[in-house]
């Protein structure tokens, strides 16, 4: 198709061709920004005219397109970044953090709620514009729905996104108007675990599968948390030890395989040992059937084990008070108090930094009667 000499163009975009076959002249406009042809006929008035008018609109376009973007960029300089925008780059943050091995992932999706929130209360608002009323009110959605320690969190999290905002000079030095609210309170409602509850949840726990025993069993005798006991190797024993990196601290802690729970009269030896079955696996708490999302000897997650326990739980029939059953975690507390009876160092065994934490533990939230010696 050739172009016809006798037309000189000089409309952006505008061209026109000789149809080989009819010999006839056709025009077409290329989109400037598609790269795309439209084809305009064989009137060449109707066709400058058409191409005319269209470079007039994506001039008129370009031009709104640039005023929008002088306009955010103004309101960014005078105003400063939107809180929807700054919690994008919060998040990215988190993500950097996660991948330093600063935080555990854990921890940034956990603080996805109070972002969400964040968002829903203040987003189109600049950030420096939001002030401590904005995330009082934030916080009492919470409160009122009895959601204490979620308001913890969540002024926990919007702490630490001011932080960091300081720290890439979005806000004033010192602005932090999520410290400025006062700290909500959280009544602990979840019921410790006794020993004689412990042992009737055991019994139940015998009509499950066998892991959600030897689990139990490993809490009691470890004092570990259950992401911890679920990821246990027989590979993490050496020189008569086991040995747990735990996954929220990082802390190391080795314990003998001698250590024995007086309370049930069994060793964390006797308790390996029963682990080593017939299924050959490198995991010591490991399925024995090939399921849908599992496979025969691989690992219990730390969900499967928790669900296990509160199907014996709630099988004891045992009633809680009204207040929210023990879970898994209670077994923690349990054993620092069975091996603090036994005058072992549980500030160790349970891998904390300070004895302030193991009181918490020790403390049995009112659960047996104090006896007076006379």
């Amino acid at each position: 198709m050739a172009r016809p000499r006798k037309y000189n163009i000089t409309i952006p975009g505008l061209s026109c061709y000789t149809d080989a076959r009819t010999k006839k002249i056709y025009w077409r406009y290329k989109h400037p920004v598609t790269g795309k042809f439209h084809g305009l006929g064989d009137n060449p008035e109707e066709a400058r005219t058409i191409a005319i008018d269209a470079n007039m609109r994506l001039a008129e376009q370009q031009m709104v397109n640039l005023i929008k973007i002088r306009n955010e960029i103004s309101r960014e300089v005078n105003q400063g970044i939107t809180a929807n925008a700054w919690i994008q780059r919060y998040r990215q943050i988190q993500q950097d953090r996660v991948k330093a091995g600063e935080i555990k992932p854990d921890t940034a999706r956990g603080r996805e709620p109070a972002l969400r929130a964040f968002i829903s209360q203040c987003g189109i608002r600049p950030l420096p514009e939001v002030g401590a009323r904005d995330i009082a009110s934030i916080l009492e959605t919470y409160i009122e729905k009895g959601q204490g320690r979620m308001a913890q969190v969540v002024r926990a999290t919007l702490s630490d996104v001011f932080k960091e905002a300081q720290h890439a000079g979005e806000v004033p030095a010192g602005y932090n108007p999520a410290t400025a609210t006062k700290q909500p309170r959280a009544k602990v409602t979840r019921q410790r675990l006794s020993f004689d509850e412990w042992k009737a949840i055991y019994t139940e726990a015998q009509n499950l599968p066998v892991y959600i025993a030897r689990a139990m069993l490993l809490a009691i005798i470890t004092g570990q948390r259950v992401g911890d006991i679920s990821t246990l190797k027989f590979s993490d024993i050496w020189e008569d030890r086991l040995h747990i990196k735990q996954e929220k601290t990082g802390a190391k802690v080795a314990i003998p395989l001698s250590l024995k729970c007086e309370a049930l009269g069994i060793s964390l030896r006797d308790v390996i040992a029963d682990c080593r079955d017939s299924v050959l696996s490198q995991w010591i708490l490991h399925h024995h059937r090939s399921r849908r999302n599992c496979a025969r000897g691989g690992p219990v997650t730390k969900g499967t084990l928790s669900c296990g326990f509160a199907t014996a739980r709630d099988k004891t029939g045992l009633v809680w008070d009204g207040n929210t059953p023990p879970s898994f975690h209670e077994q923690r507390s349990l054993s620092e108090r069975l091996y603090s009876d036994q005058g072992i160092n549980t500030q160790i065994l349970l891998g904390h930094k300070t004895s302030v934490m193991t009181d918490k533990y020790h403390d049995d939230r009112g659960k047996d009667w104090k006896e007076v010696s006379v």
